[in-house]
């Protein structure tokens, strides 16, 4: 750890993969002193997907050098739903389902920034009692309307086969602009930090600052994650997005995702969602290298990833489920909490049945007789064993059918 912060910040966001697109003419006016800047996801969901984490981890690194984070929960541009990339109207959201939000994004900041210092910010605290005229004199006198035409999603949506676009989405750059210059006036914010699909949507409050204050402000943005296996946007699954949510993506199939990265972009993915310093990272690209089979890689970027998450706790318990599932440890090595984990992940049998009555109950055999088949031709195992006639089973157990089908029998 101490190697990472004896580094420049500029050095290490180079070397990390975090550099996109800035106002700066060099990196290395990060490096001059402390800067106040800031970041913002917008309450869409109640949940920051893992594309939301790989920006936050840059932020980490901001904070980590000695930058004051302002983290921003968009309550105000929310209400409005940010229109970059979508080819139609946003359904609204209610006020309760933002506020319901805004908390959830609220925590996992917490999480993500634990014992770090950081300001959590809402925008609806500064809109909600501006005049609606008053903002168009103030603020929409100053905005050309030829630098809001000129907007990427504006020109998709208003051009041939496009969905049009209503004058709230079109005015969602002119609300986020006024972000930055909020935080400018109030908190000498200089500096808004964005995925890279967020740029010219912050360029806008630059502009605003530079108008109407007359001050210097600057935005830098990280590139958007490409696996590199696919070409596709890393972060999704067959199931959608990943999220930092238990309630959307369980801590297993979170920890799962990380254990099966592809072998071409796992360092890359260590670089930027862990806190290894480069020696560290370098030496498991090295052992990667000589044998990507044993993928020593995705099991540190599990590790590390989910415990920064969710916590070591549960991190050690779904390493413990993930061992017993693929024959690295033995069942009785779970607690109670590792059933628990385990049981909302696997079909569910109940102590007392019968082996076969177990494969049908689950669903894991679809009759009684493919069960006692599959068992006579030994492709069934309790508890790591593999099993030749049909028991009663009497205490929690785990059967196994095949190289991937499991069913908790509790």
């Amino acid at each position: 750890m101490q190697d990472r912060l004896s580094t420049k910040l500029s050095e290490e966001l180079q070397w990390r993969g975090f550099v996109n697109q800035m106002t700066y003419s060099d990196i290395a006016e990060l490096d001059n002193g402390p800067i106040s800047f800031y970041f913002g996801v917008d309450p869409s969901a109640d949940s920051m997907t893992i594309g939301n984490l790989g920006a936050a981890m840059m932020v980490r690194h901001f904070i980590d050098h000695g930058h004051h984070a302002y983290l921003l929960v968009g309550g105000a541009t929310g209400m409005i739903g940010d229109p970059d990339g979508k080819k139609d109207e946003r359904n609204l959201k209610t006020l309760d389902e933002i506020a319901h939000n805004k908390a959830g994004i609220a925590a996992q900041y917490d999480q993500v920034f634990a014992s770090k210092q950081f300001t959590v910010v809402d925008n609806f605290d500064w809109f909600s009692g501006i005049n609606y005229l008053d903002f168009l004199r103030d603020v929409g006198k100053h905005i050309p309307l030829s630098q809001m035409l000129s907007r990427d999603f504006v020109q998709s949506r208003l051009g041939e086969n496009g969905s049009g676009i209503s004058y709230a989405e079109f005015s969602y750059s002119l609300i986020q602009g006024y972000d930055f210059l909020h935080l400018f006036r109030e908190h000498s914010v200089t500096l808004q930090v964005c995925g890279a699909d967020q740029w010219g949507n912050s360029l806008a409050g630059v502009d605003l600052i530079r108008r109407l204050e007359g001050g210097e402000a600057h935005v830098y943005s990280t590139p958007l994650i490409i696996n590199k296996t696919t070409g596709m946007k890393f972060g999704k699954s067959e199931g959608g997005a990943i999220w930092l949510d238990t309630n959307k993506t369980s801590v297993y199939k979170f920890y799962q995702f990380w254990l099966n990265c592809d072998d071409q972009g796992v360092i890359d993915y260590i670089k930027i969602y862990t806190l290894l310093d480069k020696a560290a990272i370098e030496a498991i690209d090295e052992n990667h290298q000589a044998n990507p089979a044993a993928r020593s890689a995705q099991k540190t970027l599990a590790r590390e990833v989910t415990t920064l998450v969710h916590g070591q706790a549960r991190c050690e318990s779904v390493e413990r489920v993930t061992a017993v599932l693929f024959n690295e440890a033995n069942f009785s090595d779970l607690t109670n909490d590792d059933m628990t984990l385990l049981a909302a992940e696997i079909p569910i049998a109940v102590v007392g049945q019968t082996i076969r009555e177990a494969l049908v109950a689950s669903g894991t055999c679809e009759s009684g007789g493919e069960a006692r088949r599959l068992i006579e031709a030994g492709a069934i195992s309790l508890n790591g064993e593999k099993i030749i006639q049909d028991n009663a089973i009497d205490r929690p157990s785990l059967i196994k059918k095949g190289k991937n089908s499991f069913i908790l029998v509790q």
